[in-house]
């Protein structure tokens, strides 16, 4: 994986080029604006969320059984330890200069929430675990579209 950057609205965000992300992100996306699009509402805007779990490998402590009934005897567990939630508003402007009107209206909207993000990772750091492997990507993930608020309250949770 190496650093990069992206155009979007007139801002440059950093980005990393991995396409096996880049693949995972498209899907979801896609996924989300089929929904969306299928749901649309008389005023041209359809409102869902994608969500970003963010994972720890841990060594699973030694002695009981779970794994061994369950058939998932493993070595590692993994433990959700950061949440982001993005909530989502789809657009179907009717003409071209509405869709300008949008683009523009977005554009400082898009700048805040990066701002937003940029102060609270740089904040609030003491919940990161510690990189234990060499991996290109040492935290696993998922992306997940419309999650469930079903997140215990041990993670911390970035809305945008």
């Amino acid at each position: 994986m190496r650093p990069s950057s992206l155009e979007v609205l007139d801002l440059t965000l950093p980005v990393v080029a991995d396409p096996e992300l880049e693949t995972l992100i498209e899907t979801r996306v896609g996924q989300l604006v089929r929904q969306l699009s299928s749901t649309s509402s008389p005023s041209g805007g359809s409102r869902g969320e994608l969500g970003v779990r963010f994972f720890e490998k841990r060594r699973r402590k030694a002695g009981g059984l779970g794994g061994w009934l369950t058939g998932t005897a493993r070595n590692e567990e993994e433990i959700c330890w950061e949440v982001w939630k993005l909530k989502i508003t789809l657009t179907t402007p009717r003409t071209e200069s509405e869709r300008m009107t949008l683009l523009r209206a977005e554009a400082p909207a898009l700048q805040r929430t990066a701002m937003s993000i940029v102060k609270i990772v740089n904040r609030d750091k003491d919940h990161i675990p510690p990189i234990t492997t060499s991996e290109a990507n040492p935290f696993p993930y998922e992306i997940l579209l419309n999650p469930r608020a079903e997140y215990d309250g041990k993670t911390i949770g970035f809305y945008a």
